[in-house]
């Protein structure tokens, strides 16, 4: 997250970074943070190439802008909302949206928050949580082929929360289910085993009593008259 400090030749404040995008789940950085003088962010992108927008924490791409837009779109939108704000077609898939909007890289940076207009999902999202540089494999940065491999199709990014929580429902079921069974299963081993306890003690006491019953006539004298000992 170290780079983050020098991204394109801006000043980007670290303690703001690591607060925002590792520490919270609601707050974001201030508006208009990224035309501030040590910032300036449109002035140090590209204004005739899409530029990719990575992870501050982890590195991994998440964002190229312009695409489907003019690049004074881009910019004229993020200066009106005050963040930097992409589209879904300028979108990544290592980007989650969860409940309430919220928005996170599949590393679990916080990035920002969905927020819808007119024309369809905005994505208003911190900059310096997207401020990082490039995931590198064995010291080599990847090339515009592993960025593209990486691409989600135009469409809105589909929530990932209702997966989860189909997901956890299926778990939910089997355990119940599961536990189900086992009660049944043990609720019969217990009654076998009172049956058998119940015929065992049956079978003790009849032999208890044919036993009292030998020893009463054992103890029996000529008279007819009988002692219990």
């Amino acid at each position: 997250m170290d780079s983050i400090v020098d991204f394109l030749g801006a000043t980007i404040d670290y303690e703001l970074a690591d607060r925002i995008c590792c520490n919270n789940h609601v707050f974001a950085e201030p508006s208009g943070y990224q035309e501030e003088s040590q910032v300036m962010l449109f002035d140090r992108l590209d204004p005739n190439a899409e530029n990719t927008f990575y992870d501050s924490v982890c590195g991994i791409p998440l964002f190229i802008a312009p695409r489907g837009r003019s690049f004074e779109d881009f910019k004229k939108e993020s200066i009106k909302h005050g963040w930097p704000s992409f589209r879904p077609e300028e979108t990544l898939s290592d980007v989650n949206i969860l409940d309430g909007g919220r928005m996170e890289s599949t590393c679990g940076t916080h990035l920002g928050h969905n927020l819808p207009d007119d024309d369809g999902d905005r994505y208003c999202i911190d900059l310096v949580c997207i401020a990082g540089s490039p995931l590198e494999f064995n010291g080599v940065a990847p090339d515009e082929t592993v960025v593209i491999a990486r691409e989600i199709d135009a469409s809105p990014i589909t929530s990932t929360s209702s997966e989860e929580t189909s997901e956890s429902n299926s778990v939910r079921n089997g355990i119940v289910l599961f536990s189900f069974v086992g009660i049944a299963f043990l609720s019969l081993v217990a009654y076998k085993r009172g049956r058998s306890s119940h015929q065992s003690d049956h079978e003790i006491i009849n032999s208890n009593l044919d036993a009292f019953d030998d020893k009463v006539a054992y103890q029996q004298t000529d008279d007819q008259t009988g002692e219990l000992i």
